[in-house]
């Protein structure tokens, strides 16, 4: 069952940024600094995560796997209308053990040789195209608790048959601001903007 109305909207936005990033990367050569290297200021988008960054073949992998997944961080950001580019996708999980089937399933689709451990509250992930985080709702995120952002998340439909289930504006605006790192709350404010 989908939460509120599903639009292609947010799909088209995140495709259209992916083309963006693809064409802004295009002359760039790799630095050797990864996603996890990423500063506070200029986010992953200046690390080598955003050479080929294209989130989409995972994002129907985990659709395929029936996972409940929500898409959290810049990715989010963008399918509500930011501006700002990224390098990397993090998603928020129940911690699950249901969950975890569904994600190692996806990731295995997409070329992850490596398995995280998804027993951890945050763990790092690499497929085919992306790489971030994997965050269950236990994961401390200032005085924020995040589990309602996944019974809360919005659904987006991807104009290639699948959907995408994305943190709702109030419930990222709010994350970002519990971080409250500068590109956090550069990224909260334009988020802000964005609902007037």
């Amino acid at each position: 069952m989908l939460n509120g109305p599903v639009s292609q909207t947010p799909a088209l936005r995140l495709r259209q940024a992916i083309a963006r990033t693809e064409e802004a990367t295009r002359e760039r050569a790799p630095v050797g600094r990864h996603p996890d290297d990423a500063d506070d200021v200029l986010g992953t988008f200046a690390t080598d995560g955003a050479l080929g960054f294209d989130p989409f073949p995972f994002l129907r992998a985990l659709h395929e796997a029936g996972s409940r997944v929500v898409v959290i961080g810049q990715v989010a950001g963008i399918m509500h209308g930011s501006t700002e580019l990224t390098g990397d996708l993090d998603l928020l999980w129940d911690g699950t053990p249901q969950e975890a089937d569904a994600l190692r399933d996806a990731l295995v689709r997409c070329g992850c040789t490596d398995l995280p451990d998804l027993h951890r509250e945050q763990v790092g992930y690499r497929v085919t195209g992306a790489g971030g985080d994997l965050c269950t709702a236990a994961l401390p995120w200032g005085d924020m608790d995040v589990m309602p952002c996944l019974t809360g998340a919005e659904t987006a439909h991807d104009p290639a048959g699948f959907a995408i289930r994305y943190v709702a504006l109030d419930d990222l605006i709010r994350m970002r601001r519990a971080l409250g790192r500068p590109k956090d709350l550069r990224r909260a404010d334009e988020l802000e903007r964005l609902r007037t």
